[in-house]
């Protein structure tokens, strides 16, 4: 005889609660590497950084040149050359040039396995029109970064940020958001948490790593717009809020 059970009576499952897209790491014990350290996104990124507590260490092809440009720097910021910063550093910023963008990583795939890895290249060409976006074979930087470097964990931000704001001392808060692609959500967190200790600026999950081309490539337009009005623009995210902000919009109001 089969026994029969109402399913009426069978408690209702229990559905995993929904993470809160804000609840992001605490990012400030971990040591930042950024290769290209020396360039000036690179340079800009690494001040930012340290300027908000983070342990930075700036990697160079010239370890020289890396120390250098960390001494000019201060905030406990330090050079070496690329496969020492990379060792020694928790995350890793990826700020060289296009064109010496493979060559870097493929110089660094053991220096770089088991971290992760943050490419903020943008694949652009310039002629008398102005900035245009590339297409690599992979589909984007980021994607070629992934590709090159199989035991790392790629992901991609600061595409959009301009190098004078990040390097000018005067400015307290950068105003601007930064799209943030990858494949794992541990590591986008950790990524976003990363660009919130920056003041003004804000980390938002933008998609997979396939996405990666037009988030490099707008950067082509950024460059259009500030060279017609003189400006040094960013991004925002328009109808995402985070508790924080808004709670700040919520007091404007009131105090209105």
């Amino acid at each position: 005889m089969t026994s029969t059970t109402d399913s009426t009576s069978r408690p209702a499952a229990e559905k995993k609660p929904v993470k809160d897209p804000w609840d992001l790491p605490d990012v400030s014990g971990l040591v930042v590497g950024v290769l290209g350290g020396t360039g000036d996104q690179g340079r800009g990124l690494a001040y930012r950084l340290a300027r908000a507590g983070q342990k930075v260490i700036i990697g160079s092809r010239a370890a020289e040149r890396a120390q250098t440009a960390a001494g000019e720097l201060g905030l406990g910021v330090e050079g070496a050359d690329n496969a020492e910063c990379a060792r020694r550093s928790d995350v890793v910023i990826v700020a060289v040039p296009w064109d010496g963008h493979a060559k870097t990583l493929e110089s660094l795939r053991e220096d770089l396995a088991g971290k992760l890895v943050i490419d903020c290249v943008n694949p652009l060409g310039f002629d008398k029109k102005g900035a245009y976006a590339l297409k690599p074979e992979e589909g984007s930087a980021a994607e070629q970064a992934a590709a090159l470097l199989p035991d790392s964990r790629v992901t991609a931000a600061f595409h959009h940020l301009s190098a004078v704001l990040l390097q000018d001392p005067a400015i307290e808060e950068i105003d601007t958001d930064v799209m943030v692609l990858g494949e794992v959500r541990a590591d986008t967190d950790l990524v976003q948490a990363l660009a919130a200790r920056i003041p003004g600026m804000r980390g938002v999950f933008a998609g997979r790593l396939r996405n990666a081309h037009q988030v490099e490539s707008l950067v082509a337009n950024l460059i259009s717009v500030n060279r017609r009005y003189k400006a040094h623009a960013g991004l925002r995210v328009t109808d995402v809020q985070d508790e924080a902000r808004t709670d700040v919009q919520d007091e404007a109001r009131t105090d209105v």
